[in-house]
C-alpha cells in the first residue's frame, strides 16, 4: 500500500480571483507554483510545465506564438518568470525539416537557441520538443510517484489501460529528446480524444487548452491514481512484509553517528562529501522489509531518480535484532569497495566509444536495516534531495510490486542517459566549487562575536557549519540570522557546554549525523576573569582552567576521532590570546589557561601530523565589538585595571597598538579561514597574532 501518500485528495489550490488579470504566461508560472508544492504531484526539480501564447514580436511588431517553457535545471514549485525559456513556434515547428533520425537526436538542442523569442538567456531544456509538438495551449509533465509506479511496472501498458481507458494514452519507454516529441505529436494526431498520456519508466504528460484547466485535469488523473493504488493495495503487505524492527530514534542516530564518518572518509576521494540521515517511516518501511535487496539491486525507474541517487544503491549489512555494528565498520571497506568493482563493471560493460571518462563509482544512497538511509553527494542540499528522490523511488518501488511486478530502467538505457554528452556538457558548464565546498566545521563559542564571524567566513566559502554554544537563547538567534541568508542546509546549532563532556560527545555524534563527519573545529568558546591574584579564588581559577583549557582539550579530543575515522585530515584551528604569550596585570588565571592552549595546540598538532590534522593558534586581542566576553564585570575590570572607562577602553586599545588600528570579529575569522583552507595546507603547530601589533607577544 502506498502508505507514504498522504489519504487527503490533492486541494485545487486554483484561484479565479488570483488567475483573472493574469496573462498565459503568468498564469503558466502560477499553475506551475501550484503544481510544484505538492511532492505527491512531482519531485524537486522534477517535471516541465509549458504554455503557448501569442507575444508581439520585437522586430517585426507583429503577434507571434511563442512557447514557454521551464528552462534547463529549474524546479516547478520554485520557478519566477525569468526560470522559462521562451521560443519561437514556428521555429521550433521549422526544426522537423531539419531532423535526420534518431541517431542524430542530440544535435537538435544546438538549433534550440536559434529560436530564442526575445533574446532569453535562459537555456531551453532537452524537453522542449516534447511541449512544442503537443497542439494543446498548456502541457503539463509530471513525476507522481502514483503515476510512476505504473509506468514502472511489468504490465504497465495494461495498467493504464485499467485505471484510465481510452482517456490517458500509453507509450513505451524513449529517452526524453527530439524524437519523443515527434512520438507525442504523432500520437496526439492518432488519439484526439486522449487528455495525456503515460510514458513507460518516466511520467506523465497532460495537456488542454486552457491554463486552469491543464491544472485540475493533472490533479484528477493523479488523484485517480492514488485512490486506485489504495484501493488495491490495501491489504498487500509492503515489499514481502517486515523482517526486522527498527531501533528506538536514539539508537538509531547513536548507529548512524559511528557509520556516517566511516562512510564519509571512504567516499571523499575526489571530493570531500556532505552526508543525510532519513530515517521517515517510508524509508523503515523499507529496510526493514523482506524483499529490500532484491528490488534494491533493480535499480531506479525513472530517469530523475537515478540521475541523482545512481542506479542503485548501496545496502549496508547491519543486523538491528544483533545492533552488530562493530562488525559492520570492520565490513564496510569491503563493502565499499565491491560497490565500486561493480560499478566500474557496468561502466565497462556499457560505455562507448565517446562516452565521458568513469565518474565517481561510489554510492549515493546507502541503507541500513532497522536504521533508514544515508545519502552523500558534494554539498547538503544535493545529498539531502538525493535522499528524496529515493524515497519516490521507494513509493514507486511500493506501488509497482503490489499490483505488478516492479521493473527498473534497463541496464544500457540507465547508462546512456547517465553518461549522456548532454548531461555532461551540462556537467562541464557547472561553476568551479568554493574553497570550502564540502568541509564541515564545527564552531564553539558560535554565538560570540568572534565564533558567528568565523561561521560566516566559512559559510561564504561553501562550508557547512555547526554552532555550538552554551547560550541557548543567543545561538538560536545567530543560527536563525545565517540561515536566513545560507539556508538551513548548511548551517545547524547545538546547545553544548565544553566542560561536560558528555555534552561534547553528544554535540559532535550530532554534528556526524545532521552533516557526515567534521574536516575543521574552531575551538573559541570562552570566558575572560580580571583579579590580582591575592583575590583569585580558587573556584574562579578553577572556572579559566575548565572552559579555557579542559574545555579545549574535550572537543579536540572527539575531533581527533572523528578525523582519524575519515582518514581524510582535517584542521583545528583554536582561537588563543594574546595574553596567551604576553602576561597582563590582574589577570594570572586567564592568561595562564590561554598559554596552556597554546602549549595544547602544538602537542596535537605533534600528535596529528602523520594522519594530515593539522593544528594551528589564532591569538587576537581587544575584540571588544561583538564578543560577549567584553560584556558585563570583565569590561568593567579591564576599563579599571587600565584607569579608564568604558568608551575610552577600545580607544585606549587602539592606542597601544603598534599598528594604532581596532581588531575586529571579521579579522580574527578571516585568519581562521586561513588555517581552515587549503592555503594552509603545509602550516601545523603555528600562531598568528592579529593584535594590531604587541611586541609582548612576538612568538620569536
Amino acid at each position: 500500500m502506498l502508505k507514504t501518500v498522504e489519504k487527503q485528495p490533492l486541494e485545487n489550490l486554483w484561484e479565479d480571483s488570483a488567475a483573472a488579470k493574469m496573462s498565459e504566461s503568468e498564469k503558466l508560472l502560477y499553475r506551475s507554483n501550484l503544481l510544484g508544492s505538492d511532492k505527491r504531484i512531482t519531485n524537486y526539480g522534477g517535471g516541465n510545465t509549458s504554455a503557448k501564447a501569442m507575444e508581439r514580436d520585437p522586430l517585426t511588431g507583429e503577434d507571434v506564438e511563442v512557447l514557454w517553457v521551464k528552462g534547463s535545471g529549474g524546479d516547478i514549485g520554485s520557478i519566477k518568470m525569468d526560470g522559462f525559456a521562451t521560443l519561437y513556434m514556428e521555429k521550433l515547428l521549422a526544426l522537423k525539416g531539419l531532423y535526420r533520425g534518431v541517431e542524430f537526436e542530440d544535435e537538435m538542442v544546438g538549433y534550440l537557441p536559434h529560436c530564442t523569442f526575445k533574446l532569453n538567456p535562459r537555456a531551453a531544456s532537452i524537453d522542449t520538443p516534447l511541449h512544442a509538438y503537443v497542439k494543446k495551449k498548456h502541457v503539463d509533465h509530471l513525476h507522481p510517484d502514483a503515476i510512476i509506479a505504473i509506468a514502472a511496472s511489468k504490465n504497465s501498458k495494461e495498467l493504464t489501460h485499467e485505471i484510465f481507458g481510452g482517456e490517458i494514452g500509453w507509450l513505451p519507454w524513449k529517452r526524453p529528446g527530439f524524437e519523443l516529441g515527434l512520438w507525442l505529436e504523432d500520437f496526439c494526431k492518432r488519439n484526439p480524444e486522449a487528455k495525456g498520456v503515460v510514458l513507460e519508466s518516466h511520467g506523465l504528460f497532460t495537456w488542454a487548452d486552457d491554463a486552469k484547466e491543464c491544472y485540475e485535469l493533472s490533479l484528477a488523473i493523479i488523484q485517480k491514481a492514488m485512490d486506485w493504488f489504495e484501493a488495491k493495495t490495501a491489504d498487500v503487505a509492503a515489499f514481502g512484509g517486515a523482517v526486522h524492527e527498527s531501533l528506538s530514534p536514539a539508537n538509531r542516530r547513536a548507529v548512524v553517528a559511528r557509520l556516517m564518518p566511516a562512510i564519509r572518509g571512504m567516499v571523499s576521494g575526489k571530493q570531500h562529501m556532505v552526508g543525510h540521515f532519513d530515517d521517515s517511516d517510508a524509508v523503515l518501511e523499507f529496510v526493514n522489509a523482506k524483499h529490500i535487496r532484491p528490488l534494491a539491486a533493480l535499480g531506479t525507474s525513472c530517469p530523475d531518480h537515478f540521475l541523482r541517487t545512481k542506479i542503485r544503491p548501496l545496502v549496508v549489512d547491519f543486523d538491528p535484532a544483533k545492533n552488530n555494528i562493530d562488525a559492520v565498520l570492520e565490513g564496510l571497506p569491503g563493502q565499499v569497495s565491491a560497490y565500486r568493482e561493480d560499478y566500474a563493471a557496468y561502466y565497462e560493460r556499457c560505455k562507448h566509444d565517446d562516452s565521458p571518462a568513469i565518474r565517481d563509482p561510489n554510492a549515493v544512497v546507502y541503507l541500513i536495516p532497522g536504521v533508514g538511509m544515508i545519502t552523500f553527494a558534494k554539498d547538503k542540499a544535493t545529498a539531502r534531495i538525493s535522499g528524496e528522490f529515493y524515497i519516490n523511488a521507494i513509493n514507486v518501488m511500493r506501488g509497482a510490486s503490489s499490483v505488478s511486478e516492479y521493473v527498473g530502467l534497463p541496464e544500457q538505457e540507465a547508462f546512456d542517459i547517465e553518461y549522456w554528452l548532454l548531461e555532461e556538457a551540462k556537467l562541464q558548464r557547472m561553476p568551479k566549487p568554493k574553497s570550502l565546498a564540502g568541509r564541515i566545521a564545527l564552531v564553539t563559542g558560535g554565538a560570540g562575536g568572534i565564533g558567528a564571524a568565523t561561521a560566516e567566513r566559512y559559510l561564504s566559502e561553501g562550508a557547512c557549519v555547526v554552532l555550538a554554544d552554551i547560550d541557548a537563547d543567543v545561538l538560536g538567534a545567530v543560527a536563525d540570522n545565517l540561515k536566513s541568508r545560507y539556508s538551513d542546509d548548511v548551517v545547524h546549532s547545538v546547545r553544548m557546554d565544553v566542560t561536560d563532556e558528555n555534552g561534547v560527545f553528544a554535540a559532535f555524534a550530532e554534528t556526524a549525523v545532521e552533516f557526515g563527519g567534521i574536516d575543521i573545529l574552531v575551538s573559541n568558546a570562552g570566558i575572560a576573569s580580571s583579579a590580582p591574584v591575592e583575590e583569585t579564588t580558587l573556584a574562579l581559577w578553577n572556572k579559566n582552567m575548565d572552559v579555557l583549557s579542559t574545555g579545549y582539550f574535550l572537543v579536540s579530543r572527539e575531533a581527533f576521532k572523528i578525523l582519524r575515522t575519515q582518514g581524510i585530515g582535517g584542521s583545528i584551528v583554536f582561537v588563543g590570546s594574546k595574553n596567551g604569550l604576553a602576561a597582563s596585570p590582574n589577570a594570572s588565571a586567564y592568561c595562564t589557561a590561554k598559554a596552556s592552549e597554546l602549549h595544547l595546540a602544538r602537542c596535537l598538532a605533534l600528535e596529528g601530523a602523520e594522519a594530515g590534522i593539522r593544528v594551528n593558534v589564532v591569538n587576537p586581542d581587544a575584540v571588544l565589538r561583538g564578543s560577549r566576553i567584553w560584556e558585563g564585570e570583565w569590561l568593567d575590570q579591564r576599563a579599571s585595571t587600565y584607569g579608564t572607562d568604558k568608551d575610552g577602553l577600545e580607544e585606549m586599545y587602539r592606542q597601544r597598538s603598534m599598528l594604532k588600528r581596532s581588531v575586529l570579529p571579521e579579522d580574527i575569522a578571516e585568519a581562521a579561514y586561513f588555517f581552515a583552507s587549503d592555503k594552509s595546507a603545509k602550516s601545523t603547530g603555528n600562531i598568528v597574532n592579529v593584535d594590531a601589533g604587541n611586541v609582548q607577544a612576538f612568538t620569536r
